[in-house]
């Protein structure tokens, strides 16, 4: 089996790469420039116009296993900066994008690949990132149980378009979805509009996340940190129900104290 000696850590921003660095010392942690991650230390750091290059120094340096973490913005792309081979990249990855974000990252596994690299799960590194079957704290009602089954096909049309792989339902209506701007932003959403809420006898609603239908599991898988749990609680909302097996929890211990604290539940379910 692989060890963390002959695997490379593509980091980007975020708790999740400083997870996954504890779970294996020794990893080599790559940083892309224009798109900076939170890791402290001294990093491999490589231009996406010299993809190639860095990729051939991936091979020199005896590494087998690549592993994605962490939210990574797209960079500005310098034209000047760009060698012979990677230049012949850009029309593939290029057409990707327009694509979507499931089509990118798609191509960039395939480049990987083509290089012979394995690309594995966060969750493969730090399995425990990812929680089983079952209620973690508190307990979700009858109410609260349909309107996840009813974030659950909402989720499953936008994953199904590539939009995005959450959304916010009380009593059955569909309060927000997320989009491009992200989990913070749909809850965010959801607080300032609470008032959306009046005619729903006080129900206060229930958060879905899932992954995409289809989507390569290896990355972006979606993630549950402290902050979502804070900001679910100042939309007001009674908890947080995930698929079972889909979705990390960022130190899972302080996910689920603060879930308790703020009074919410957390819910893995079966799809």
């Amino acid at each position: 089996m692989s060890g963390a000696t002959d695997t490379a850590l593509i980091a980007g921003s975020g708790r999740l790469p400083a997870i996954v660095a504890e779970a294996a010392p020794g990893l080599l942690v790559c940083e892309m420039i224009g798109a900076p991650c939170d890791l402290t230390g001294e990093h491999l750091r490589f231009r996406i116009e010299r993809l190639v290059p860095f990729l051939d120094e991936l091979t020199d340096r005896g590494i087998r296993r690549v592993v994605f973490a962490g939210a990574m913005q797209r960079p500005a792309i310098d034209p000047e900066q760009f060698d012979p081979r990677s230049a012949q990249l850009v029309p593939r990855l290029a057409m990707a994008m327009q694509a979507g974000d499931d089509a990118t990252l798609r191509a960039v596994i395939e480049v990987f690949e083509e290089w012979e690299f394995e690309v594995v799960g966060a969750h493969e590194i730090a399995p425990d990132l990812v929680p089983d079957e079952g209620v973690l704290c508190g307990a979700p009602g009858v109410v609260e149980q349909a309107d996840a089954e009813r974030g659950a096909e909402i989720v499953a049309a936008l994953g199904a378009s590539d939009i995005g792989q959450g959304a916010v339902v009380a009593r059955g209506l569909c309060l927000a979805v997320e989009t491009v701007p992200g989990t913070d932003a749909m809850l965010d959403f959801v607080r300032h509009h609470k008032g959306l809420r009046r005619d729903l006898n006080g129900l206060k609603g229930v958060f879905y996340k899932a992954p995409k239908p289809g989507q390569d599991r290896r990355v972006d898988l979606p993630a549950i940190g402290v902050t979502t749990v804070e900001n679910a609680a100042a939309a007001g909302l009674a908890g947080i129900a995930f698929e079972a097996g889909g979705v990390m929890l960022l130190d899972r211990a302080a996910v689920i104290a603060a879930a308790e604290s703020a009074g919410l539940f957390l819910w893995a379910r079966v799809p």
